[in-house]
């Protein structure tokens, strides 16, 4: 190895970053990865994925019982109340748990953490914790943090950001979330659940930008039923906090009279950037693009030799799992092997209730690029979903016209994120809709809404 210290060097331990580490582990290659947090995971296992997860399913729960849906069933539960520190403290050890099996798994498998933040000093060394560190492979897997929202500051107090809304110590009796996206349409379920009246101001015309569009709408539609408000093609201007409340001054995007809402809490949740503040990038002659990421090929090398990069610090969608398919494709690409990520089929989900899933294109994408044959589904008329009393959503499938070839899947179901396995599975093998609709389904399961959405695209369901 000559004059480097380590094989590999991986700059942060989030889903990209350890999953890497580990799997330069495994082929042999002397490892360390870099991590200024105290604990390993980043972003997504300490204050993302995880404990929002964590909150979404337990206020679920408390949502069933006290609107009355569980003793529809039979299960009275009588002077219900909520213990919000319980539920933090649930939150707080899945986290932990968590977290310290990454650490395990470092050990388990040899690499060597190193605590501190780290810059580059060259192309082949960096300085960590206040030491110089060779490496013959430098990853730079630094994830993405919250994006400000100009004139608006983040207290964490009464205006928070997704970390700050999750660590609210009481439920607000009204919320303003900025941007009606993933993040603000999660952690806006688990307050509104838990009693807040929940307002969502978004600057474009309708909420989920990305999704497809009968979905898009379809999701509004739920939402509002469940006590959503939304305050569409709107902007805010500014907000200001006095006495523990807020002020958000919003006005039509389009221009147009301005209006105030009143708020015990404001979500800034507009989206996310790349994290490359710190890392010294002019000292190896590398700059981010114009969206502040960093270039890659398709390999995952920078324009940098030696030098590679994965997950939300470079372009494509800020996923969790797209970030570990990456870090093990770019670890087997160090190694000599074929490392590749196909990132046509990488789901996205929601995990709201009902989850709002889609893998591959949506309806309008597809048409742009030729024609196509849709069949859809309502959850309605699955036997499972009816019996779990989950009537909300659809399936939709979306094929080529001439070779049936699936192009796009896209769910509302109760559990639309597990269901959006299978059809990425199926899209990653190149299938019809007919292989789908002639795959046999176990019964009765929410799965046979795809299998029905399948038989739809040539018209022939069964259960409709």
């Amino acid at each position: 190895m000559a004059d480097f210290d380590y094989d590999v060097l991986v700059i942060g331990a989030g889903p990209g970053g350890y999953v890497a580490a580990i799997r330069a582990a495994q082929l042999g290659l002397k490892t360390a990865c870099a991590e200024s947090r105290e604990t390993l995971g980043g972003t997504c296992l300490n204050v993302g994925c995880i404990p929002s997860k964590a909150l979404l399913h337990a206020s679920e729960f408390y949502r069933e019982a006290a609107t009355g849906a569980l003793a529809k069933m039979g299960i009275k539960t009588e002077g219900l109340s909520l213990d919000l520190d319980a539920m933090h403290g649930q939150r707080k050890d899945a986290v932990k748990q968590l977290t310290g099996g990454v650490e395990f798994l470092f050990k388990k498998n040899k690499v060597t953490w190193l605590k501190g933040h780290a810059a580059f000093v060259d192309a082949n060394t960096v300085e960590v914790g206040g030491q110089q560190v060779r490496a013959k492979n430098i990853v730079i897997a630094t994830g993405s943090s919250v994006t400000p929202l100009p004139g608006v500051e983040i207290d964490q107090q009464v205006v928070v950001d997704s970390t700050g809304a999750l660590e609210l110590a009481k439920v607000p009796e009204r919320l303003v979330v900025i941007g009606g996206g993933v993040i603000g349409l999660e952690l806006g379920s688990v307050w509104g659940r838990l009693g807040a009246k929940v307002t969502v101001v978004e600057y474009l015309d309708q909420i989920l930008p990305g999704f497809d569009g009968e979905v898009r709408k379809e999701a509004n539609k739920i939402f509002k039923k469940q006590g959503f408000e939304f305050r569409l093609s709107t902007k805010v201007t500014g907000v200001a906090v006095a006495g523990g409340k807020a002020t958000v001054s919003i006005e039509p995007a389009a221009g147009g009279a301005a209006e105030t809402i009143e708020a015990d809490a404001v979500l800034v949740a507009i989206g996310r950037r790349a994290n490359t503040d710190g890392l010294n990038l002019a000292a190896i002659g590398l700059a981010p693009n114009k969206r502040g990421q960093i270039e890659i090929d398709h390999h995952f090398r920078t324009q940098v030799p030696g030098v590679w990069a994965i997950g939300d610090v470079v372009p494509g969608p800020m996923l969790a799992h797209k970030a570990e398919d990456e870090g093990i494709a770019v670890a087997e690409n160090i190694a000599g092997h074929t490392g590749i990520v196909n990132h046509d089929i990488i789901p996205s989900v929601v995990y709201t209730f009902p989850e709002i899933a889609g893998v591959g294109l949506t309806e309008e994408q597809a048409k742009e690029r030729g024609a196509v044959k849709v069949g859809k589904f309502p959850m309605l008329a699955n036997s499972r979903a009816k019996t779990n009393h989950e009537p909300d959503g659809f399936v939709k499938v979306i094929a080529d016209e001439k070779s049936d070839r699936v192009l796009g899947v896209w769910v509302i179901a109760s559990v639309g994120g597990t269901m959006i396995a299978q059809a990425a599975q199926a899209m990653e093998f190149g299938a019809t809709s007919e292989d789908i609709a002639y795959t046999c389904h176990a019964h009765p399961t929410h799965a046979e809404a795809l299998k029905e959405a399948a038989m739809a695209v040539t018209g022939k369901p069964i259960h409709i």
